[in-house]
């Protein structure tokens, strides 16, 4: 599976972005799918994560009520859709892949990453 992630960008505190992956390589409805992030200085973390069939979600606390994670498999990409933007948001984003139940951090497949900038 090769994943392309795009959409980063730099944007004030408060805003939104959406971020993207598009997969290739494999029927997208038998992978699932999620970002995590790494800021500087600090561990790749979980941000939300999205089953094979879209039909399960879950996020981080640190962003759940703010980010909303979604699938289409028609189009082979999952969205990441960011409100509410805060500084500590900032990082590289990166999509994961697995054919596996869900995403962890130890996910065979991994995008490049784009990097997400919020300005207070």
């Amino acid at each position: 599976v090769q994943l392309q992630a795009y959409g980063g960008g730099l944007v004030q505190a408060g805003g939104s972005l959406r971020l993207s992956c598009t997969a290739s390589g494999r029927t997208f409805s038998s992978v699932a799918m999620g970002w995590f992030r790494q800021a500087p200085g600090k561990e790749r973390e979980f941000v939300a994560r999205i089953g094979r069939s879209a039909g399960s979600t879950n996020y981080a606390d640190s962003v759940k009520g703010r980010f909303t994670i979604s699938k289409d498999n028609a189009k082979n990409t999952v969205y990441l859709q960011m409100t509410s933007l805060k500084a500590e948001d900032t990082a590289v984003y990166y999509c994961a892949a697995t054919l596996d139940y869900y995403v962890t951090t130890e996910s065979e497949y991994w995008g490049q990453g784009t990097q997400v900038t919020v300005s207070s």
